[in-house]
């Protein structure tokens, strides 16, 4: 669904201007042409994002914006003709998300909008993946971005499914369940096949070399899986919140 703008702005001719080009990008778009009623309009469409001129008859953009924003939790962007920047100082007071000034460069306003709608999909994402975590059992590991999820076998980075066979699952499981720690070869040898490592077998080294490459881990530049010379492999702590 495409996101839903109003633009509360006195001047028909400007508004029309703006409304056309949103449209054409595609985007919902409402005018509302005073300050008076701007509020219920607000209320009644809910939308993703307000442009509000600071001068409107009835009530201005600044006053509006200080009443809504206690219940408003979307996006207010101030436009102004003004070109003294204690407008855009008051503005962001008052608890707007960005300011422009006028006269309007489109390109520049679509800019400033696609930026804010953005921020707005990133906490949603956010806001998911809190969800997605909650919905987890208790034998689960939560690294940042990466889950493991122990009783169903199941690993999640920034919230897709990775497909691990059943020997790439059991390594990264005990690395990950001792996060901090140096395995060696031998360590890992014996813990995931039962049998002691003798000197010359390179599985592991392959195993790790495609967990790094599932994970989106640089080898050269590793920010999960570390190779420690001489000593082994070592499963990163930083970011762990589980």
């Amino acid at each position: 669904m495409s996101e839903r703008i109003l633009i509360i702005e006195d001047d028909e001719r400007l508004a029309n201007l703006i409304q056309v080009y949103l449209i054409r990008q595609g985007y919902m778009v409402d005018w509302h042409n005073s300050g008076a009623g701007a509020e219920e309009k607000i209320q009644q469409i809910n939308p993703d994002l307000v442009i509000l001129d600071v001068m409107l008859p009835e009530k201005s953009g600044f006053d509006i914006c200080r009443d809504i924003r206690s219940w408003f939790t979307n996006y207010i962007l101030i436009m102004t003709a003004s070109e003294d920047n204690i407008d855009e100082i008051v503005g962001l007071e008052l608890g707007a998300d960005d300011y422009l000034a006028k006269p309007i460069e489109p390109r520049l306003l679509l800019a400033r909008i696609r930026a804010l709608l953005r921020r707005k999909q990133i906490e949603t994402d956010k806001e998911s993946y809190k969800e997605l975590i909650t919905s987890f059992n208790n034998n689960t590991l939560v690294f940042d971005n990466l889950v493991i999820d122990g009783e169903n076998r199941r690993v999640l980075l920034d919230g897709e499914d990775i497909d691990l066979t059943t020997a790439e699952f059991d390594l990264l499981w005990l690395l990950a369940n001792n996060a901090g720690k140096i395995l060696s070869r031998d360590d890992i040898f014996s813990q995931v096949r039962g049998i002691d490592f003798d000197g010359s077998d390179r599985s592991i080294d392959a195993r790790i070399s495609r967990l790094r490459r599932k994970l989106l881990d640089d080898p050269d530049n590793s920010s999960r899986i570390k190779t420690v010379r001489g000593k082994g492999y070592l499963f990163m702590r930083e970011g762990e919140n589980h």
